[in-house]
This record gives structure tokens, sequence and C-alpha cells, in this order.
């Protein structure tokens, strides 16, 4: 597909990024597999709902909203990432009400008012232009259609990121300063900007409410290979793996007070954001 405005973007999760995350694409939906839950609980879709999953990825949450409306509803997924619509498309072959597409939601021409509700699972923060991206989703609502969407609040809040990322930081070159404002997992970590975003893309009662879980679910060795792979450390060791069996040791050292049933549980710190077109 052409890059357009999120050539970036669309190459991360085309390449390396996107092949990390297909890789891993059943343990990473673990651990995040709650913080879904309550974002469709707050999106509330019924039966005979026309619903738009934005960012659906491997199709974990496209599959659950395809359920939750029913066979008289439908369900697109959209997405940039062809290695992981790949995996989305093999789950969900045999769902007639469901289908995906590989686009940018930013640029990508939806019928207009043809979704009652639209959806997303941390798939909301990485768009170049988040107006312009949300304002094209709008479009794509019938009046009064519903949004809802879960993203990060801030990286100390997130202790599945900050503390690996903590123990890793002093084993790796130096990173420069993240822009808070760049596309990124935290883009949105700021319920401020959240809110002034959906106002200017021309979105209606806009309610923006914290929600704090532990999340994880996966074993040690699980999720040590995971934060070797995805996410800034996996980023620098697939630069330099000369430096992972010391990044792994500091990590593992990290994880261990967070150990329980030998599952690793860490503190997440989300936005459940929802709205109307």
């Amino acid at each position: 597909m052409d890059g357009g405005p999120n050539a970036a973007q669309v190459e991360f999760w085309n390449e390396a990024g996107g092949r990390a995350w297909a890789k891993s694409h059943e343990a990473l939906e673990q651990q995040i597999l709650t913080l879904g839950e309550v974002a469709i609980t707050a999106l509330a879709p019924m039966p005979g709902e026309r619903v738009l999953d934005i960012g659906c990825g491997a199709g974990a949450t496209s599959l659950a909203l395809a359920e939750a409306v029913g066979p008289a509803g439908r369900v697109v997924g959209v997405d940039v990432s062809r290695p992981l619509l790949a995996i989305a498309e093999r789950r969900g072959a045999a769902v007639p009400n469901l289908r995906f597409v590989e686009a940018d939601a930013q640029t990508h021409g939806f019928d207009h008012g043809g979704f009652d509700a639209a959806f997303s699972r941390f798939g909301v923060m990485f768009f170049a232009d988040p107006v312009a991206a949300l304002a094209n989703i709008r479009v794509a609502l019938r009046p009064g259609g519903r949004l809802a969407f879960v993203c990060w609040r801030g990286l100390p809040e997130n202790g599945w990121m900050h503390v690996p990322l903590a123990a890793a930081m002093p084993l790796l070159p130096p990173m420069p300063a993240p822009d808070p404002e760049a596309p990124g997992p935290f883009a949105f970590a700021n319920c401020g900007r959240v809110e002034a975003i959906l106002g200017a893309a021309g979105f209606q009662e806009v309610a923006i409410r914290p929600h704090d879980s532990e999340i994880g679910g996966n074993d040690l060795a699980t999720t040590m290979a995971l934060l070797l792979k995805v996410g800034p450390i996996g980023a620098v060791l697939r630069e330099a793996p000369e430096l992972a069996p010391k990044v792994e040791e500091a990590v593992a050292d990290a994880l261990a007070p967070y150990v329980r049933n030998n599952e690793i549980w860490l503190p997440g710190a989300v936005w459940i954001v929802t709205a109307r077109a």
C-alpha cells in the first residue's frame, strides 16, 4: 500500500516491527486482553450494528465485536500491517459477518455514515495527524454514532514497559528523548490533548476516564521473549544483538518481584475514551 502521511508507521508495521508482533501475537494479546474487554464494554456493541475496528492487528478484537453484533451485524477490521492482517484473515475466515481491509484509517475513503460505531484497542496513537485521522473515522460513522477506544497513559504509570526499560537502559546505547506527541504508544498519554483532538475532529460528548489494571499473564520465559523482541528494547537489540545476554539478565532480575503463580503481572494504566459523532 502507498505509505502516504503515515509512511514511517506503514513501513514499521510491515517490516521488522510488524513481523515481531505477528510472531508473538498470542502472548501480546494475552497481556492486553482485559483492557480490550473493558473498552468493548464501554462501546456496548448491540446485535445488528455495523462496527469499524481501527488498528485491528491480528483480529482478536474484531472477532469479539463480530460475536457481539451477531449475524445481523457486521464488523470491518482495518490495519496497515500485512503480517498481522494475514493472521486476522485466517482467524476470521469462517466468520461471515467479519472482513478485514488493509488500509490507513487516516486517509481511507470510508463510506460516509457506513458504521454505527468505531472501536480501537491501542490503534489510534500512531497517526501523523490524529485530528485528520479521527475526523476521517467520524465521517465513517452515522450521525450519533459511537466511538470507544483504549489508549495508554504515561510511561511512568505503566510498569509493563517502565520496569524492564529502566533495568535495560544503563546497558543500552543512549536514546534520544522521545517527543511526547509523536506517533507511538504513549502519544495519547495527555488526556487534555486527547479531548482537544476529538473536539477538533468533530466529536461530541467526549468522556475520558482512567482505568488501572495489572496486565500480563505470561510466564517469565514468554515475557522475556516479548521484551527482547518487541518495543524499544527489541528495537535496540535487533541492531545490537551482542547486548542481549546482559540486558536479559538485568530485565529478568527487575521482573522477579512481579512473579505470581509463575506468571508476570505488571501495572497497566490506560484511558477509556468514548465520544459521539
